[in-house]
């Protein structure tokens, strides 16, 4: 990833490991401008506050591996993006000072969403906000849904689709219900305008030829002069007069002294003469028919003109012209069949939204059922997890409860009780459950919501054990903690480490921490390094390994960088961290 002019980094290339990836440095050096370069890569909010003082524009330039195939791979193709020779995918994001932002991705450019949609299959940032926001019931049952996996998923999906018919035929039974005299008039409203407009029967297109009609019944007399005289001057009088012989006749005479020459060019002119004779012979044709057609009778001409006026009825009514009447007919026939009052429509909708209901309480069955299912299965991985992060007589409980619908709830859904009884319930867009989860804080601990039974440090260690546990049935290759480990230290930080090297056995892990112990256990460490010229402060980042990296990590251990005790102690803790990691790798080999 390559950063430009974002926040206090002028420039900087991160080469990010396939394993594990720390990004150290002191506070406010800007670690966090790296989650925040992430953050716009994947199509996060645009600040202009983050660029940086002096610059025109923020620029943030990623490289992404989308096999062909993947889901990813099917987003940027969709988009029109090309992947590289090697198949990598190039995104770029910038922002400008006015908090304008553009986004590339595969050499084209594309809407933001785009990388929205790219980053749901390849990136997952958990920070200290995700820690508050799965505080939330609503968030918590989430987690546990993404944890069940596709078979919950997919019965959510049903259960929403039941859920939304269910709704629409409940909400419109009671709108008619409570409008049913208001709706019998506009019905008799409808009825009256359709009744008027059948009588009269327009036909599409009508009021135009009635114009075109009337002006030729009123103009016959004018029309048969021209007409006539036309014709006399294409074909002749019909007498025959050898004065009057029309262009047809002086073309055939033409013809016939053209034929008679010697001279070939003037002979050549015959089959032209012949076409223009052939081409007015048509109009004289066409002339006489339109004599023959044309009509002064006054009683046809007072009957268009009747006609016209019932026309004009109409389209003072309900539209400008005929085929904008036909147009609210169509539109009134819809509206009237979905304002039927009777109470045979009003019971035929009661046994639909009857019928519907059922079902969706059955769905809603089946959903409580796997939730229930997947919060014994999570409730015994997280424990797992926090006997790993120094929390050996901490679990955590997953309770799953019924939502009751409020009193006077418009639409509550009836479903079968534990007694036997009927019982009603708040159907809502996730179903009927409320998820919280619990923390036994030690053995006989009474269980209480995770925020009140946990310390600071505690909740973040609780927060990271949920991450990775939500991490292995996460599909995205990579993923980022953003100083998870705040509030923990001592042995509690060492195995936060070794959680997240064990992560990174099967996932990409870039984690932004202040903690040695975790820092220790990374692939790759890199160090966002802060300085100061000409009174403008900039940093950069930059990759340590052997003795640097001991400087670093002894600097992390309260300052000691200094002092031969604190890289000593810096040693040891890679040292330990390496063997660690060989351990833990013999240990998946076998």
């Amino acid at each position: 990833m390559r950063i430009e002019g974002l926040g206090v980094i002028d420039e900087a290339t991160l080469e990010l490991d396939p394993g594990l990836t720390v990004v150290t440095g002191e506070t406010g050096a800007g670690k966090t401008m790296v989650v925040t370069g992430l953050h716009l890569l994947s199509g996060g909010r645009a600040e202009a506050s983050r660029v940086r003082s002096g610059a025109s524009k923020a620029v943030v330039e990623g490289r992404f591996d989308a096999p062909p195939g993947s889901s990813a791979a099917k987003v940027a193709g969709d988009a029109g993006a090309e992947p590289d020779a090697d198949g990598a995918l190039i995104a770029l994001r910038t922002v400008t000072t006015d908090g304008r932002s553009r986004a590339h991705l595969g050499g084209r450019s594309v809407p933001v969403g785009v990388l929205s949609e790219l980053s749901e299959q390849l990136i997952a940032v958990h920070g200290q906000n995700d820690q508050l926001r799965l505080l939330r019931p609503a968030e918590q049952r989430g987690v546990l849904d993404r944890f069940a996996g596709e078979e919950l998923l997919n019965a959510l999906a049903d259960y929403r689709r039941v859920r939304e018919q269910w709704h629409a035929v409940a909400t419109e039974l009671a709108e008619r219900a409570a409008r049913s005299r208001e709706l019998a008039r506009e019905a008799d409203l409808l009825r009256h305008g359709l009744a008027e407009i059948q009588a009269v029967d327009p036909q599409p297109g009508e009021d135009d030829d009635l114009v075109a009609r009337a002006r030729r019944l009123a103009d016959a007399d004018q029309l048969r002069e021209s007409a006539t005289a036309s014709s006399y001057a294409v074909s002749g009088s019909p007498e025959g007069d050898p004065d009057a012989p029309g262009a047809l006749g002086m073309i055939a005479d033409a013809r016939h002294r053209l034929s008679a020459s010697e001279d070939p060019r003037l002979r050549d002119l015959g089959p032209r003469l012949a076409e223009a004779e052939a081409l007015l012979a048509d109009v004289g044709s066409e002339l006489t028919s339109y004599l023959e057609s044309l009509d002064a009778d006054p009683a046809a001409l007072e009957q268009v003109l009747a006609r016209q006026a019932e026309l004009k009825g109409l389209t003072r009514k309900y539209a400008a012209d005929v085929d904008g009447v036909l147009a609210w007919a169509q539109d009134a026939e819809r509206r009237l069949s979905g304002l039927d009052t009777s109470e045979e429509a009003l019971a035929a909708l009661a046994t639909r939204r009857d019928e519907l209901a059922v079902e969706l309480a059955a769905k809603a069955h089946a959903l409580t059922e796997l939730r229930v299912a997947a919060a014994d299965r999570f409730a015994k991985e997280v424990t797992v997890e926090l006997s790993g992060l120094a929390m050996g007589q901490a679990s955590i409980d997953v309770v799953i409860s019924t939502r009751w619908a409020e009193p006077n709830e418009t639409h509550a859904l009836r479903v079968a009780g534990g007694d036997g009884g009927d019982a009603l319930v708040h159907a809502g867009p996730d179903g009927i459950d409320e998820v919280e989860l619990r923390l036994v804080a030690h053995d006989g601990a009474t269980p209480l919501p995770v925020h009140k039974a946990a310390s600071g440090g505690e909740l973040s260690r609780v927060m990271l054990a949920i991450e990775v546990v939500l991490a292995h049935s996460d599909p995205v290759p990579t993923l980022v903690f953003d100083e998870v480990d705040a509030g923990v230290g001592g042995r509690a930080a060492v195995e936060i480490g070794r959680r997240l090297a064990r992560l990174a056995a099967s996932h990409q892990v870039i984690v932004v921490t202040h903690l040695p112990q975790v820092a220790a256990f990374a692939d790759r460490h890199l160090v966002v390094d802060k300085s100061a010229k000409g009174g403008v402060s900039r940093s950069d980042v930059r990759v340590v390994a052997d003795k640097d990296r001991v400087v670093e990590l002894a600097r992390m251990l309260a300052g000691m960088d200094s002092t031969e005790t604190g890289r000593a102690h810096a040693e040891e803790l890679l040292t330990a961290a390496e063997k660690d990691k060989k351990a833990s790798r013999k240990r998946r080999r076998r």
